[in-house]
């Protein structure tokens, strides 16, 4: 079976599609701990992966890494341990390696 945004799972309120519960997640209380930015960044490398055919849990563990990479190499240039080139070259590694992600 073939995974996508549109594929039907039991949520803890009922059925939902995985596109519902993104939507829902992106409108959740979750939003208040945590910068809009973040979990929109975060919801669409999860869609992304979704789309292309990874599971929810693989697409939620790839966009967590993502984020949590992004999180450490941005920490790394304000504490001045790495320059602005070096968090560039970090940042495009970083999203080549999920697009490429098989």
């Amino acid at each position: 079976m073939k995974i996508t945004l549109d594929t039907r799972f039991n949520g803890s309120l009922g059925p939902v599609t995985l596109r519902e519960a993104v939507q829902q997640l992106k409108a959740h209380d979750l939003a208040c701990s945590v910068t809009p930015e973040t979990l929109e960044e975060k919801a669409t490398i999860f869609k992304l992966c979704v789309e292309r055919g990874f599971t929810p849990l693989r697409s939620e563990i790839m966009a967590a890494y993502y984020v949590a990479e992004r999180d450490a190499t941005l920490d790394a240039f304000d504490r001045g341990l790495i320059t602005d080139g070096e968090r560039e070259q970090k940042q495009l590694e970083l999203t080549r390696q999920i697009l490429s992600a098989r």
